[in-house]
């Protein structure tokens, strides 16, 4: 039986404490707006970044989590030995557009893999797809949101996200805000 909506927990690799603060910070904002319900940065106990981006969540609304910490490998095998799949995004894989519709009609929960610096050898083995998001060298925030894109097949530009002290409402000029004294729906 499918579920209808598999969870999506994106595992990034290689955060560098200072270098990478801003990238994935801005990883983590891609994967909450696209619809992941968590980032795990295991290469780090950068506290910064989990409260930058629960600052968000806080004003925005939802449910996403940041975690620190860990062993990547144990991450990826426990998640596996659950019964989820592991999607690595990666410039040497599968095109995604020959490996989508499979991923996204198995219904099961997703675990999708970005790495910053050089990743080990072994996360290719272990993935369950590696996908190519084109096969040159180009940013894991964009691979990110390109995947979750195709995923979602463009439904992210209507994610409700609930408690929300701030929304934003489309506009054809100009900003346009909605701010709720009690932050719910």
């Amino acid at each position: 039986m499918l579920k209808s909506n598999p969870r999506i927990v994106v595992l990034r690799l290689g955060h560098r404490l200072i270098r990478d603060a801003r990238v994935s910070t801005h990883l983590a904002l891609v994967a909450r707006a696209f619809g992941a319900s968590e980032v795990i940065f295991p290469d780090t106990s950068d506290m910064k970044l989990v409260e930058n981006v629960e600052d968000v969540v806080r004003r925005f609304g939802g449910s996403f989590k940041v975690s620190v910490g860990g062993s990547w490998r144990s991450i990826v095998e426990s998640w596996l030995s659950s019964g989820g799949i592991v999607v690595h995004l990666t410039m040497y894989g599968i095109p995604l557009p020959k490996v989508i519709d499979e991923i996204r009609s198995s219904g099961k929960d997703l675990m999708v893999v970005v790495g910053g610096a050089k990743v080990p050898r072994e996360v290719y083995s272990l993935a369950t797809y590696n996908v190519s998001v084109t096969n040159q060298p180009h940013s894991e925030i964009a691979a990110l949101a390109v995947f979750l894109d195709y995923y979602h097949q463009g439904k992210e530009f209507y994610f409700n996200f609930e408690n929300a002290k701030i929304k934003v409402v489309p506009s054809p000029s100009g900003k346009k805000v909605i701010f709720t004294s009690r932050g719910s729906d």
